[in-house]
């Protein structure tokens, strides 16, 4: 299978633990498109009557699209079923999150629900997290000394670029910085590091936050709990 197949397998698995009258959080990502069609299908064919609630503009337009009825995460007191996806899976299920530019509203859901799910092809699973980099959201004002202040602690920062060569802006207005740090050996001394940094926003670091990834393989969709 190529790795489109992989997506859209790991996202038609995803969405058969989606029951009638759960309040979802739907995730961002080309991993994720595939599980919003397939939910979608469901709404549509099934009569399946749930909530969403999405972690990125782009998201929201496509589960309207699909007839998914969306409401903002401060209208819920809760969220049954996270499905995400993730650009870094590890063997201690630590996550890199953030690829898709929407890793605040993706920490912000993932917190506000009971039990989360990721899904990801096999290339997205590593022995340790980091060789994809680290997302980091940071403020505009002063976000400069932040990047400065990164590049002393080594973190090689890198600007997140749109296409036409401007400051990448997240959906609330903020800048990317990806840190180039390479295998990880302590993600929570990092996160702690990164949270901490005045300026930061949020980091892509989603570590002890997730129940079970969904994995697509050749030979079908393989399911492993967190530990």
């Amino acid at each position: 299978m190529d790795q489109n197949e992989l997506k859209a397998q790991v996202g038609a698995e995803a969405v058969k633990y989606v029951k009638d009258g759960m309040i979802v959080g739907l995730g961002t990502g080309s991993t994720v498109r595939y599980m919003v069609d397939a939910l979608g299908k469901r709404v549509q064919e099934e009569g399946l009557h749930i909530v969403g609630v999405t972690t990125s503009t782009r998201t929201t337009k496509q589960a309207e699209s699909l007839g998914i009825t969306i409401k903002d995460i401060d209208d819920v007191d809760h969220i049954d079923l996270c499905i995400d996806g993730a650009d870094q899976v590890d063997d201690d299920f630590n996550g890199i999150k953030g690829g898709g530019g929407a890793l605040l509203w993706e920490k912000i859901v993932n917190n506000a629900s009971v039990k989360k799910i990721w899904i990801v092809d096999q290339s997205k699973l590593c022995h340790r997290i980091g060789a994809f980099g680290v997302p980091v959201e940071v403020i505009p004002f002063g976000a400069q000394h932040v990047f400065n202040r990164f590049v002393k602690k080594g973190y090689k920062p890198q600007w997140r670029m749109t296409d036409d060569n401007k400051k990448y802006r997240t959906d609330e207005n903020n800048y990317i910085i990806d840190l180039k740090v390479g295998e990880i050996a302590d993600p929570h001394a990092l996160a702690e590091d990164l949270i901490h940094t005045v300026g930061v926003v949020e980091h892509g670091l989603f570590l002890n936050r997730v129940d079970m990834v969904i994995v697509g393989r050749d030979n079908g969709p393989e399911v492993l709990q967190a530990k």
